[in-house]
């Protein structure tokens, strides 16, 4: 961190999900003023930005932006293909999750949205970039492995005008990166956050009146629910069911 963080900018990418909560926490208690940044990107779920503008406001984000990209347009994810075509896994065991590129990878999502994380940065006079990707994310994601991030910082130097014209470092921070779940689950709870603001489901149930059930068996709910009972806590979000 910069020695001067009290007084620094951070723009931080927040999903809605618990691992950018915690790192946006990261971020707040490392001193920096947050600017909170989530996409509308043709996902197929509006709870994500319902959960990612209530974790905003909790943890303090000096702002909190939701920028339109249409990644659906594209297709090519369980998360965003337009016509239902491609199925969100179901009932995988952890072995399966952490091997191979899974369909709810989005192709380049995290090059586009460090692209805008970037160009917001730049007009804030910001240098530092948080995401909450980890160990779990980068086996099996390309956009969330340490070389991604490397070569990201790299980019920056060259594709802003403060990097070109004054030598300006943009930092991407990713402070979950080497963590498990559950280490994430405890250190989300030492920094406050409320984990019942947070949304990780693929597939989601939606029922009269707008509460919303977590499905309990895409590999991001296997995942979470895993974190919270390595960690020896109770997730308190509601589920649809859980796998015993």
């Amino acid at each position: 961190m910069t020695s001067n963080a009290e007084s620094a900018k951070a723009v931080c990418l927040v999903s809605g999900g618990m691992d950018s909560a915690v790192a946006l926490a990261e971020a707040r208690a490392a001193g920096f003023e947050c600017y909170a940044l989530s996409f509308r990107y043709g996902q197929k779920h509006a709870v994500e930005l319902e959960a990612a503008a209530r974790v905003a406001r909790e943890l303090g984000a000096r702002e909190h932006r939701v920028v339109t990209v249409d990644l659906s347009a594209l297709g090519g994810s369980a998360l965003t293909d337009p016509t239902g075509a491609i199925d969100v896994p179901k009932d995988r065991d952890e072995r399966t999750i952490g091997t191979g590129v899974p369909v709810t990878y989005v192709p380049a999502r995290n090059t586009v949205f460090l692209s805008i994380a970037l160009g917001w940065a730049e007009i804030l006079g910001a240098r530092e970039l948080f995401l909450g990707v980890n160990a779990l994310d980068y086996s099996g994601y390309p956009d969330c492995r340490p070389a991604f991030l490397h070569a990201f910082e790299a980019l920056a130097r060259v594709a802003t005008a403060v990097g070109t014209e004054q030598g300006a470092r943009f930092r991407v921070h990713a402070p979950l990166l080497e963590l498990s779940k559950a280490a994430i689950v405890a250190r989300g709870l030492e920094l406050g956050v409320d984990f019942a603001l947070t949304h990780t489901c693929y597939d989601p149930r939606v029922e009269p009146g707008g509460r919303v059930l977590a499905c309990g068996r895409c590999d991001a709910c296997v995942l979470r629910l895993r974190g919270f009972r390595d960690a020896g806590r109770r997730d308190p979000i509601a589920y649809a069911e859980q796998r015993a």
